[in-house]
């Protein structure tokens, strides 16, 4: 009996459909009226973890990316690589490129979720 409660309570914090009650509400959203630029993120990391790859690109497009900076800046620190390398710049760069780019789209053409 003890080993069914356990498996159950492990299924139900893996079941990420029930995870969107945590997500946090984006102040400059609620103070401005009008979506920040990493407004879509806490989303599409959602749907990516569900396995929902396209509609984690529509909510968010820099999710990959920022993940794999991240990932590559962590693991450059840890390790203590060379974090001046011009590989790890380039991430960098291209993310916030996505970032902007992906924002003023939204922007524009009021592509808002």
């Amino acid at each position: 009996m003890l080993l069914i409660l356990n498996i159950q309570k492990i299924s139900a914090l893996l079941n990420w459909g029930r995870a969107d009650i945590f997500l946090l509400p984006c102040p400059i959203k609620y103070l401005l009226g009008f979506d920040c630029p990493g407004c879509g993120f806490q989303r599409s990391v959602l749907a990516l973890l569900n396995g929902n790859f396209l509609q984690s690109f529509q909510l968010y497009p820099a999710t990959i990316p920022f993940l794999l900076s991240l990932v590559a800046g962590l693991g450059t620190w840890a390790f203590k690589l060379n974090q001046e390398a011009k590989w790890l710049k380039a991430m960098y760069f291209f993310t916030g490129f996505v970032v902007v780019v992906s924002y003023l789209y939204k922007m524009l053409f009021h592509h808002i979720h």
